[in-house]
């Protein structure tokens, strides 16, 4: 049973935030976290992505971005990219990981989800609509609350 999730970018204030926030909404029995491969440690999330976010009713209010470690990683059952690099980066630092790290994306047959920091509001919407739409292959994989459907308003 997958008690403990970790959703990993970047920076750790844009994509796995909200990734994290998403699957906290829909997966009620499971501990949802999130850390960076670069985090920008201590920053709350990109200021244009939490107005995304919370344009579609999820909060990304009190985030505090963190870096992964190979510690923090092997507490947790299942480790989700944004993209390929970002597994090859966790599994060089934690080789033991490797069968605990997945694509985001992995049940939508993309490659990854690009990053928006930086990036034009449309660019931030689409991004949204990708992880929400990723989130969704997750919640009914490790148990989905009947009728729930976090970040898929709008």
């Amino acid at each position: 049973m997958i008690s403990n999730v970790m959703v990993v970018c970047v920076g750790n204030i844009c994509r796995s935030p909200l990734g994290e926030r998403v699957l906290q909404a829909g997966l009620p029995g499971v501990t949802v976290t999130s850390a960076g491969i670069g985090a920008l440690v201590g920053h709350a999330a990109d200021p244009l992505a939490a107005e995304v976010a919370a344009e579609h009713g999820i909060s990304l209010d009190g985030h505090v971005a963190r870096q992964f470690t190979a510690e923090l990683g092997g507490t947790q059952d299942l480790i989700l990219v944004m993209e390929p690099g970002h597994k090859t980066e966790i599994t060089r630092l934690a080789p033991a990981l490797s069968g605990r790290v997945m694509l985001f994306d992995q049940w939508t047959g993309a490659k990854g989800i690009a990053d928006p920091y930086q990036r034009s509001r449309e660019f931030h919407e689409a991004v949204h609509g990708e992880i929400a739409v990723a989130a969704q292959g997750w919640i009914a994989r490790l148990g989905a609350r009947p009728g729930s459907r976090p970040g898929a308003q709008g």
